[in-house]
């Protein structure tokens, strides 16, 4: 019987899975998809937002401002990428001013530092693309942005690294509850044995926890955003994270750089019956065309190399439910943005939960950290050269956009929880990312792929599921 079964590897459930291998216990993460990080922690903005929209008391404020504050050493601990770059809200109306000062104002309620009101001609010398009307910004010198692949992927391979079994393609479809522990059941029947579950299932949460407790139950909507994701030659177009004063639905349409130097635009907000339906459209696309000319001016749209789109889980109470729902069975539910941020104080939080909830003892094995794949595109040319020396596979050159090579996609396919799909290599390693988006990679990723795998390429996969590239020949 296992101590702790996780349903769900996006960002929080890996995160819990991390912290909770501090501690000593059979411990195991079960996950619907052929990978980590392949729902709404895929398809997000990257950001690691300061906290001050949150309301004052929520477990979204809490998480939100702790999450932040965890975020750089955490970033170091895991080797993944975090900058410090800093979110300007900005204020286009004299009238709107009392709204930008409530927002300050709540930042300093929530506990968020580095925030300070500036105005037009200091806004535009931050950043000259900026509408140039716009009367005052919020400045928030302590959020910043991340890669949401690496962090997830790195969260699963340190706790991995540390015990933590991963099970993919399996899918829960029922869960009981029989006398002191649960049975979890598979989507293709198996059963297994749990003294306590932590549900971290995303938009399907609600799901998970409705079919034990009937007398609470939970509303998870799906919230689908729309972003268009330029080229690499728009690095410097905009240097912090800016956003609009915020409505109901959300920030509105953001710019951002991304941490590997392109530029983000979106996301557009609609509510959508099918949890599963991320495809884009011409209308939201178009939409965000539009409004982002209310943030900045001369927007390089011909930049454009793809659009995508995800969906966020919404419960109906507007927070994050983060708790013993009942003895053992532990609610990661509606963690919507700021999920990203918040994922590092969720997983310390739900982990210690559990730990006083089963009685852990601390893992006196536990190690910290991984060691992340070498970014070739990065290194100084005489380190290269040595890592070349080491393996020749370091100095072949795959994915022509991103400078990716042969060695760094073997080492993501081969490591702890490696990649078995082209996505999975992708959000490991770049490969596929870049201008071309796999135009010219492509073939000799899923040659890779099935040579380190031992498969046929015909077996190789997008995403897993059936998203081949290669119709299967007859036998």
């Amino acid at each position: 019987m296992k101590d702790v079964v996780i349903i769900g590897a996006g960002v929080t459930g890996t995160s819990v899975a991390y912290n909770l291998s501090k501690y000593a216990g059979d411990f195991l993460v079960v996950e619907k998809h052929s990978d980590v990080c392949e729902e709404t922690s895929k398809a997000n903005s990257g950001i690691c937002h300061g906290g001050y929209d949150a309301v004052p008391g929520s477990m979204k404020a809490k998480m939100n401002v702790e999450g932040n504050h965890m975020m750089e050493e955490l970033a170091k601990e895991l080797d993944f990428p975090y900058e410090r770059i800093g979110t300007l809200v900005l204020c286009h109306k004299k009238e709107d001013f009392p709204k930008l000062q409530a927002l300050y104002d709540q930042g300093i309620e929530n506990g968020v530092g580095g925030m300070k009101i500036i105005y037009n001609e200091e806004i535009l010398a931050m950043e000259p693309n900026v509408e140039k009307d716009v009367y005052a910004a919020l400045l928030c010198e302590e959020a910043g942005i991340v890669d949401p692949f690496l962090m997830n992927i790195a969260y699963a391979e340190g706790s991995n690294l540390n015990g933590v079994d991963y099970k993919f393609n399996t899918e829960i479809t029922k869960i009981e509850k029989i006398d002191d522990h649960y049975v979890l059941i598979s989507q293709d029947g198996e059963e297994i044995e749990t003294r306590a579950v932590v549900n971290a299932a995303g938009l399907y949460s609600d799901a998970i926890h409705n079919q034990l407790l009937n007398d609470n139950k939970f509303e998870v909507r799906a919230r689908r955003g729309e972003y268009l994701l330029l080229d690499k030659a728009t690095r410097g177009f905009v240097n912090h994270v800016l956003f609009n004063l915020p409505t109901e639905k959300g920030k509105g349409i953001l710019v951002t750089p991304t941490i590997d130097g392109n530029t983000l635009i979106g996301p557009t907000s609609d509510f959508v019956d099918d949890k599963a339906d991320t495809v884009t459209t011409q209308e939201r696309i178009e939409e965000v065309i539009e409004k982002v000319e209310d943030t900045v001016e001369n927007v390089p749209v011909r930049q454009v190399i793809t659009s995508f789109s995800g969906n966020r889980a919404h419960e109906s109470g507007g927070d994050f439910i983060l708790e013993e729902s009942q003895k053992g069975f532990f609610d990661c539910v509606g963690i919507e943005s700021p999920g990203l941020t918040s994922a590092p104080a969720i997983g310390k939080y739900m982990a210690n939960l559990v730990k006083e909830s089963l009685g852990l003892a601390e893992n006196k094995e536990f190690k910290p950290g991984r060691n992340p794949i070498p970014k070739t595109s990065e290194m100084e040319t005489p380190a290269h050269n040595n890592l070349i020396k080491e393996n020749p596979l370091y100095g072949k050159i795959i994915c022509r956009c991103e400078k990716v090579t042969e060695g760094e996609i073997v080492d993501a396919i081969n490591r702890p929880l490696g990649a078995t799909t082209v996505d999975g290599v992708k959000r490991r390693v770049r490969a596929t990312a870049g201008r071309c988006q796999g135009g010219f990679c492509l073939p000799s990723i899923i040659e890779i792929l099935a040579r380190e795998l031992g498969v046929d390429e015909e077996e190789i996969t997008k995403k897993g599921n059936n998203s081949y590239y290669i119709e299967k020949r007859a036998k």
